[in-house]
């Protein structure tokens, strides 16, 4: 059947552009793309623990059967998510099917008609698509710029009976730099707004044993909302939402991604605990990455190639190389030498800001880190 007119000439418009998105299988290179940072998603440890904890619950079924209301509501849910509270230093957990799905459900029924949410400018798409099913205004301040939020408050007329929510992730997802939580958090305060804090790429890094980034600010008591994934470092599926009992009962409620999907199946959530099990004991993978995180760093300054890269600290290191074919073509380059590295394209990022994001990871060694920097310096103008 022939594709409507205005979705082959909105395809047509990516091919041209040279950012025409496709589903590809992924080769055995080593590894720089993937969010496995610590390598959880093939550990043997972790896959034993999870079947462990079914058989000693009696839970060993394929599907959740139904969503959380109905029938999905396995006892297992109620042992993450108290185990998740307790580690995260906050009085409740609420498991959601994705990231995705956390921030949708959160967005799209907490903030209210009448209320205001100032978000940074480059917030993931999933917060941008559940404010955009939100009844508040929404506002972008420019990014981790603690001045234009300040003047923005400033000049909010605010109604009765209206609430503020400000918006930001923790560890950027393209930049991979890091917001300034404390200052956020006393804005928050001197505003009398909600912080929100989205932790996806911070979870499992951060904080002494990957508690993420708020707790190792130790802010966790001034955050409103928390939501945590567990598809980058915990190597697995799904995400929750921290924090208040009031807050996890109202989104039980009202969160119409939560209320109106079937639930994870029983071994998801039970992956996940096995998971937090493992942070509990401090594992080395956690110190592993940090040490690769500095060596990266240095590397880059070694090679003189440190003023092409986004200052970052984290697991992210984003290099710039305008233009959706030249950052293409050097991904490629790296690909056939044997390193998988993803072009971030325009329109994902800001046209002029396209970019090579490495993912560093556990298990990268430095001789692997080291020989892809050789080969991105000789790529590079």
């Amino acid at each position: 059947m022939q594709l409507p007119l205005k979705l082959a000439k909105s395809l047509e418009k990516r091919k041209d552009e040279n950012a025409l998105r496709s589903l590809k299988r992924n080769a055995q290179l080593i590894d720089f793309s993937s969010n496995d940072y610590l390598g959880l998603a093939s550990s043997a440890k972790v896959y034993n623990g999870a079947h462990q904890i079914l058989e000693q619950n009696n839970l060993l079924i394929n599907g959740a059967t139904g969503s959380r209301l109905l029938s999905g509501n396995h006892k297992i849910y109620d042992l993450a998510e108290n185990f998740l509270a307790e580690f995260h230093k906050t009085e409740a957990a609420l498991i959601f099917n994705s990231g995705y799905d956390a921030n949708i459900g959160f967005f799209s029924s907490v903030p209210k008609r009448g209320d205001f949410i100032f978000y940074d400018e480059l917030v993931h798409a999933s917060i941008r698509d559940g404010i955009s099913m939100s009844n508040a205004k929404a506002y972008k301040f420019r990014h981790n710029n603690i001045e234009d939020l300040k003047i923005r408050l400033n000049k909010l007329s605010q109604p009765e009976n209206s609430e503020i929510y400000i918006v930001t992730e923790s560890v950027f997802s393209m930049d991979g730099d890091l917001a300034p939580l404390r200052e956020l958090a006393a804005i928050s305060e001197d505003f009398k707004a909600f912080l929100v804090v989205d932790e996806a790429h911070a979870t499992g890094i951060f904080g002494e044993n990957g508690e993420g980034l708020v707790q190792e600010e130790g802010i966790q008591d001034k955050v409103f909302a928390r939501l945590n994934t567990f598809g980058k470092a915990p190597g697995c599926h799904g995400a929750v939402i921290l924090g208040s009992k009031g807050l996890k009962n109202y989104l039980v409620n009202f969160s119409r991604s939560l209320i109106y999907t079937t639930a994870l199946p029983p071994h998801s959530v039970a992956t996940i605990l096995s998971v937090y099990q493992e942070f509990i004991n401090e594992i080395s993978e956690i110190q592993q990455l940090k040490n690769n995180i500095h060596f990266f760093r240095n590397q880059i300054e070694e090679l003189e190639i440190k003023k092409h890269f986004i200052p970052s600290i984290s697991a992210i290191q984003s290099c710039i190389i305008p233009g959706n074919e030249k950052v293409k073509n050097i991904a490629k380059i790296l690909k056939q030498e044997g390193f998988e590295v993803k072009p971030i394209l325009s329109p994902t990022v800001p046209k002029g800001s396209e970019r090579l994001r490495f993912c560093l990871h556990s298990f990268n060694s430095e001789n692997e880190i080291r020989e892809v920097l050789k080969k991105l310096t000789k790529l590079l103008p």
